[in-house]
């Protein structure tokens, strides 16, 4: 792995400037409902303290996202976490992410070195970590179809950051004990993609895209080395999942999805009704605990 890698992986600052859109503004994926008229005498009601912009009664802000530095014992990462902590970019992403959420607990976020390649939400401790080998095997994968590190590095920084959000929303799911109809890890999937395409725009999208293409390269790579029994979905499962979910969202503005053949019309047809109940479900979950 050359150097360069561990330069260029302090890219993960847009990762929290992607987390400072997080919500910043009305956009839900539905039409907002127009403002009833009031007669010439009456004046507007201020919105009472206890609700929110959903009628939801808002939830007692209990807890934060708190960053936690742990040490970290592979050489060739000293010089990363060295730059993480110095340019306070999981605090920054804390933050935006506290002034976003109401929480009911303390959640913790972390980068190290798990001496495997992984990301994880663990409820023991109400922590997510994401670990250097995850980025690594994210490059790895990239560069593997041929091409070139510069473009390698930056899809690696885009699934990285789908997969963030994929481990918020199992500690979202935790810490506000959501009802969860299916999979958790397939929800888990949706949510992310959720806040990547409703949220986070053009860039979402990417970051949305980049997981797919890796999730269909990792089906390749591991042929018949299957795990069904595993929570996750195969691969291939969420490789369709997330272009359905980009191409229900804006069926003109994606139509290359499926004219380029990458998504079957039959499961293209199902997916703008796919992926407005996904905003239905998540805003609708979520919109008790969002800050105004």
């Amino acid at each position: 792995m050359k150097t360069g890698f561990f330069n260029l992986i302090l890219s993960l600052l847009a990762l929290g400037v992607s987390i400072g859109c997080f919500w910043s503004s009305d956009r839900s994926g539905t039409v907002a409902a127009e403002p009833e008229e009031t007669s010439a005498d009456s004046s507007p009601q201020p919105e009472s303290a206890s609700e929110n912009r959903y009628g939801s009664v808002k939830k007692p802000d209990k807890g934060d996202f708190i960053v936690e530095h742990l040490d970290v014992k592979t050489p060739r990462y000293l010089e990363i976490d060295k730059k993480v902590r110095s340019e306070k970019l999981l605090s920054k992403a804390a933050d935006q992410l506290n002034r976003a959420l109401i929480l009911p607990n303390d959640i913790y976020l972390r980068t190290k070195d798990c001496s495997e390649n992984n990301a994880f939400y663990d409820s023991r401790d109400r922590s997510i970590t994401m670990c250097y080998e995850l980025m690594e095997d994210f490059f790895e994968t990239f560069k593997s179809t041929g091409q070139a590190e510069q473009a390698a590095y930056a899809k690696m920084f885009d699934a990285v950051k789908f997969v963030f959000l994929h481990e918020i929303a199992h500690a979202l799911m935790d810490a506000y004990k959501l009802p969860v109809a299916g999979g958790e890890e397939d929800a888990a999937d949706r949510c992310a993609a959720f806040i990547n395409i409703t949220e986070l725009g053009d860039e979402g999208v990417r970051n949305v895209m980049a997981a797919a293409e890796a999730f269909s390269i990792e089906s390749k790579r591991n042929g018949s080395k299957r795990n069904l029994a595993d929570e996750h979905l195969l691969q291939e499962q969420r490789f369709y999942n997330s272009l359905c979910m980009i191409y229900g969202s804006d069926q003109n503005k994606y139509a290359n999805i499926v004219s380029d053949g990458f998504l079957p019309k039959e499961r293209a047809a199902r997916c703008p009704v796919e992926f407005q109940r996904t905003v239905d479900a998540w805003g609708s979950l979520l919109g008790p605990w969002k800050k105004e």
